[in-house]
């Protein structure tokens, strides 16, 4: 560049030498237009509304962040770094915006995407609602309840059924593309990444399959099902089973790379972060493994049983127990930080934005604890138990209820 730069002003020079200055006022003027332009082009770029998900090491680079599947992204860390209304200070502040009431019970974990919040019912629908006010768009009726929580990538919502499905539907309309049909129950909730949407099921397999065909790739079978969902990471696939190990296999081809065997089964879905798999166990322990060989970093014991997914936010870990504690661990040591007592088990995953740790419990109850300290910061009652996890976006807390309804809250 320096030497194209110094070719052109000796050309220029000796060219037009009565005009040089005024030649060069107008060559800076130009530049200065030509990095305005390039400025708003960038301005717009960012802010524009997203393509394809955002995978767990790259982020999104738009200024609104959606909550696209399961824990935030196909690593499953549960944190938001975008929320930025949503704070320590605000979230006192937060008020019921609106709820959807369905025809059953909502286990199902809300995703979040291009203004429409996704949520499954066990009224066997997919609902698609407006994020801001609730009102229906479009539901998609599928053969059972849906307790899977959807993914959402370049304009198709994955979502798995009990009728042994997993369905790839129109984002924006509901229309079926394609359904894929396994053995058993598909309770997982699908991650995206790559191109690929991976999921387990009762069946005994973990697949892989192509997200804008649904042709399959490959699949895993073990010696017994799966209840967790997969998550993924820097080309592997980790996932819990019913047969009490924590699996980790290649994205690409589906070879087992390790197991690491606990001490009871595993519904807990696996978190990923900085070379550490973190995922509970029905052993009332909190795992961390070595993401790339499985080796046991740290456990920790709990009171009683673990199906909460662990959150993963600077240097803390965060799960639910059945012993009705939400528990703040030391990423690398997994030393206690502190725990926070709910009046019932706590099977909700917890979530992570702006330094506010959001959480459901069985107690019917959505809690905002300073990620911190533990110390409340707000809570809210609904009808029934919470076992959906939620998703904060862009100023809003989404989460089902198992008296049916869907609720969002905002300032």
């Amino acid at each position: 560049m320096k030497r194209g730069k110094e070719v052109t002003e000796m050309h220029t020079k000796e060219r037009f030498p009565n005009v040089i200055s005024a030649g060069c006022l107008h060559l800076q003027n130009a530049a200065l237009v030509i990095m305005l332009t390039l400025l708003v082009l960038v301005f717009i770029t960012l802010t524009a509304q997203p393509g394809p998900a955002q995978t767990c090491n790259q982020q999104p680079p738009r200024v609104v962040i959606d909550w696209a599947q399961f824990h935030f992204n196909p690593c499953h860390t549960g944190f938001n770094p975008y929320e930025f209304v949503l704070s320590r200070t605000t979230v006192v502040n937060l008020r019921p915006h609106w709820l959807y009431t369905t025809g059953s019970y909502v286990f199902s974990s809300p995703a979040v995407a291009n203004g429409v919040v996704y949520i499954g019912s066990d009224d066997y629908n997919l609902y698609a609602l407006n994020a801001r006010t609730g009102a229906l768009l479009w539901k998609y009726t599928t053969g059972s309840t849906v307790r899977s929580s959807p993914a959402v990538a370049n304009g198709v919502v994955y979502v798995g059924g009990i009728d042994h499905n997993l369905y790839a539907l129109n984002a924006v309309t509901g229309a079926l593309l394609w359904k894929y049909t396994t053995g058993g129950y598909v309770e997982s909730s699908p991650a995206v990444a790559g191109g690929v949407v991976y999921f387990a099921s009762w069946d005994n397999n973990v697949y892989a399959l192509n997200a804008v065909t649904g042709a399959p790739l490959w699949r895993y079978t073990t010696a017994e099902g799966f209840g967790s969902s997969p998550a993924v990471a820097n080309g592997k696939v980790y996932i819990g089973g019913f047969d009490n190990n924590v699996y980790a296999l290649n994205a690409g081809t589906g070879a087992l790379l390790w197991k690491y065997t606990t001490g009871s089964y595993i519904y807990s879905d696996p978190a990923v972060a900085n070379g550490v798999v973190y995922v509970g166990s029905y052993d009332n322990n909190v795992y961390a493994l070595n993401a790339d060989t499985g080796a046991l970093v740290w456990k920790y014991a709990t009171g009683d049983f673990v199906s909460s997914s662990p959150a993963v936010a600077n240097g803390v870990v965060y799960v639910g127990s059945g012993d009705g504690n939400v528990y703040a661990l030391n990423a690398r040591s997994g030393a206690l930080l502190w725990k926070y007592t709910t009046t019932f088990v706590v099977l909700s995953s917890p979530v992570v934005a702006n330094g506010v740790l959001y959480v459901g419990s069985s107690d019917n109850k959505v809690y905002a604890l300073n990620a911190d300290t533990g110390a409340l910061l707000w809570q809210y009652g609904t009808g029934n138990e919470i076992e959906s996890s939620l998703a904060v976006a862009n100023g809003f807390v989404y989460v089902g209820s198992a008296d049916n309804k869907v609720y969002a809250f905002g300032l």
